[in-house]
């Protein structure tokens, strides 16, 4: 078994979704690369303690164990479905419970989807200052992919597929630096 992890958590609260398939996508294509095991979560997999939740501790077992699932894995792949310009707002309530410091230091790859081209720039005034206030590594390539990138539920842009390849080989150098745990501490 692999000694790396690679975690991804899509915001999205339905199944099947675009941002499910597309960050299990990048979160394989990632394992792969680093020879990592690879697990992926829907906010949905949270549960019903979720939404009412102030604390970690509020939190059923199960969802903190993904919690702890998130904050142990070695790199994260984090997406959202983009929702009136945002992310979704249980994707941010999640995190709003993650200690600040829980993060720090973990390369991250961000992503996002939307119906449309305008919502684009979530990736960057959204979700990368987000992971900002984590202090976590977000890697320089955002990735965001719209509707016509799809087909079916399956990524088939190759303009999407070279910003997920890029954004793998940077998250790939930075998990094989050996000082970026030393980032963290």
């Amino acid at each position: 078994m692999p000694d790396k992890r690679v975690a991804g958590i899509s915001g999205n609260i339905t199944r099947p979704s675009k941002t499910r398939g597309f960050v299990d996508h990048i979160v394989h294509r990632l394992a792969l690369n680093i020879g990592a095991s690879a697990q992926t979560f829907d906010i949905e997999d949270f549960g019903p303690s979720l939404p009412n939740a102030r604390l970690l501790d509020d939190l059923a077992p199960e969802a903190r164990y993904l919690v702890s699932q998130v904050i142990e894995a070695d790199v994260l792949v984090v997406g959202s479905p983009t929702f009136k310009g945002s992310y979704t707002g249980l994707f941010k309530h999640c995190f709003d419970l993650f200690d600040p410091t829980s993060l720090r230091g973990k390369p991250i790859i961000i992503a996002a989807t939307g119906g449309g081209e305008r919502h684009s720039l979530i990736v960057e005034h959204q979700l990368r200052p987000l992971f900002g206030f984590f202090e976590a590594l977000a890697m320089p390539t955002a990735i965001y992919a719209s509707d016509k990138d799809f087909a079916d539920g399956v990524l088939l842009s190759e303009a999407i597929h070279a910003r997920v390849g890029q954004a793998v080989d940077e998250a790939t150098r930075a998990v094989a630096r050996s000082d970026w745990r030393s980032i963290a501490a």
